[in-house]
Order: C-alpha cells, then sequence, then structure tokens
C-alpha cells in the first residue's frame, strides 16, 4: 500500500476539519473536493464567496459539503480581532488595522486553527511562504518545550528499498537556514516524532555532514556531531525510542553494505528512514533533485514546533500534492489527541 494511501485509510476513522486560506485557487478547491470524497472530513475554504463560488463553478466543484467563509463578513471577525489586540505583538495596532489584518485568509485561518473551528490548516500554494508563515508563527502557539519552528518533508520514493519502504523524511527544509546545534538536535527529535505518528515505525535518523564519524576537527561535521549528542539526551529525557546517529554521509546512511563498512556498530547506517540536514540549502536542493530526478512523491512543507498541525505549500503543489498534505495534517490532528512513543 502507498504511504498516502495508508494516511487516507487510518483519517477515515476520524475525519477532520481542515481550513484552506487560499480557497479561490483551482487547485485547493479539487484538492478539497476529493478530501469530501473520499471520507476524509470537512474542508473550510477562505474567501470572498462570490469569488469562491465562480471558481467552483469553472471547475466543476461542488462546494455543498464544505464549509466557505469570507473572513471579511465572518460573524467571528469581531471576536477575532479582540483576541488579536490582546497579543502583545498587537496590543496598539489599533481597530481599523486589527480588522484589515484578521480579514486577511491567513491569518483568519490560524485563529480558526488555534481556537479549535479547525483542526488543521494548509496554505502555501499560491503564495510566498513569508506571508503564509507569519501568521502562523504569530498566532498559533508554539511547543513549549521548544524555542524555535522548523519543518519536515514526507516522501515516498518509487524505490522501495530506502527508507520505511520507500517513505522517508528530510528535515529542516523551507525554514531556518542555518539552524544552530540546539536548533538541530530539536528538527531531529521532532521528524523523528512525525515518522513514528505517521508510519507506525521506529525512526532511524541519520544526522548528514560530508564525512561519517570522523576525528577531525572541521566546524560543519562538528556541529552535527554535537547536535547528534544532544538529540540523542533529548530523545531520551522525554522517554522516545529512536535511533540517531551522526555526522554520517548520505551514501553511509542508505546503503547497507557502505553502512556496515564505514559505521559497523551503527544501528542508522544503511537503514536510515530520517535524513537530517545540515542547512537550509542543502535540504531543499536535496529534496527537488529526489522529487523531480526520481520522481518521489512528496509532501510538506510540514511545520515543527506548533501545537496546531499546519503546513506551508510550495507554490508549485499539484492537486495531488495538496490533498496529500491536507490529509498529513488532519492525521496529525488525530493523533496528537493520543500518547504517541
Amino acid at each position: 500500500m502507498k504511504f498516502i494511501a495508508s494516511v487516507y485509510d487510518r483519517l477515515r476513522k476520524s475525519p477532520k476539519r481542515v481550513v484552506f486560506p487560499e480557497g479561490t485557487e483551482p487547485r485547493v478547491q479539487r484538492a478539497a473536493a476529493r478530501f469530501v470524497k473520499l471520507g476524509l472530513g470537512t474542508p473550510v475554504l477562505l474567501g470572498p464567496r462570490a469569488e469562491i463560488e465562480a471558481v467552483a463553478v469553472r471547475e466543476q466543484v461542488n462546494l455543498d459539503h464544505m464549509g466557505v467563509i469570507d473572513p471579511a463578513k465572518a460573524e467571528d471577525l469581531p471576536q477575532f480581532c479582540e483576541r488579536l489586540e490582546k497579543l502583545k505583538r498587537y496590543r496598539d495596532i489599533g481597530p481599523s488595522a486589527s480588522i484589515s489584518t484578521m480579514s486577511k485568509p491567513n491569518y483568519f485561518g490560524a485563529m480558526m486553527v488555534q481556537y479549535g473551528q479547525a483542526d488543521a490548516i494548509v496554505t502555501g500554494a499560491d503564495e510566498e511562504a513569508s506571508s503564509t508563515l507569519r501568521p502562523l508563527l504569530q498566532l498559533i502557539s508554539p511547543l513549549a518545550h521548544l524555542k524555535s519552528v522548523s519543518s519536515c518533508m514526507a516522501l515516498d520514493l518509487s524505490n522501495k528499498r530506502y527508507g520505511e519502504r520507500g517513505v522517508m523524511f528530510f528535515a529542516d527544509c523551507a525554514v531556518i537556514p542555518e539552524p544552530t546545534v540546539d536548533q538541530l538536535a530539536d528538527i531531529a527529535v521532532e521528524t523523528g516524532i512525525t515518522c513514528r505518528t505517521l508510519t507506525g515505525m521506529k525512526p532511524r535518523i541519520a544526522m548528514l555532514s560530508f564525512t561519517t564519524h570522523s576525528s577531525g576537527r572541521l566546524p560543519g561535521p562538528a556541529k552535527v556531531a554535537a547536535a547528534t549528542a544532544l538529540a540523542r539526551q533529548r530523545a531520551s529525557q522525554r522517554g522516545i525510542e529512536m535511533e540517531i546517529d551522526g555526522e554520517m554521509q548520505a551514501d553511509t546512511a542508505l546503503l547497507p553494505e557502505l553502512g556496515r563498512i564505514k559505521a559497523p556498530q551503527s544501528l542508522v547506517a544503511g537503514r536510515a528512514n530520517v535524513l537530517i540536514f545540515p542547512d537550509l540549502a542543502s535540504s531543499n536542493i536535496a529534496v527537488k533533485l529526489v522529487q523531480y530526478l526520481a520522481g518521489a512523491e512528496t509532501y510538506g512543507q510540514l511545520l515543527l514546533g506548533l501545537s496546531r498541525p499546519c503546513a506551508d505549500l510550495s507554490r508549485g503543489a499539484t492537486e495531488e500534492n495538496i490533498l496529500g498534505v491536507a490529509s498529513i495534517v488532519a492525521l496529525q490532528a488525530v493523533e496528537s489527541r493520543k500518547v504517541i512513543l
């Protein structure tokens, strides 16, 4: 069974409400229609109702089983504005600016998720990350044990010899350009938890660099080695069962025969299902190459470190990507109510 099909099967048992701030985007509407048809939950489209309905007619999308909300005319707008003005960042914003801000779909959608009117949010199909991430980071509460927000990508590879029957997770591919040792450790543990949540499998996390268990003092590998030690400590302190090893080259992480040669004592080498990259440049380049050259199905960016499930799509996201990501964050909403690991 394909990875995303297993997500659909699990989600059908507990359908969820997912908000899409880009309600006038045709790809979003088509994905939302399929979300309904598959019995995965209720999509909520945000935007001017007339525009949403016009797109639905053109795309032959039935809106009967979806929510449609125009933030500028919503009953909740005054209450959301009041909540916004209580936040330290917006305390002096004033009524007019408050209304203007909360009328924007991304802000309205983030507030819906924060206060339980939706279970998850998916945005970014038609806007730059700077405009989609800001409302999520400012309005949705962070997890108390983390100092920063990051992201990961779920990949379903055509070659099933890698990862967990072809399923792998790459991080951080979207948020932190140059993660510190502390941030790399958090990225590793949170991505491992995401792997376990979505696959049910034990995370085997490779902290990547251009050397494997080197004895030198080059700053790059040394930083990754320090992050590896810290990630192990944090996972242990939280009672989370996962294998973490590094620093490690990508081929050592993926190829069993090479793993046995370069890291014979490692429980990760040659068996990794989670790859943690040393910086944003390497991770973003890697995921694009795997997606387009190897034909991997990719789902993300899944945001890590927020108290509600959120995703920031690529503007190149297809209808299939959007549907998959919406299903994943909805399943995360289901699993967040359980004791994980």
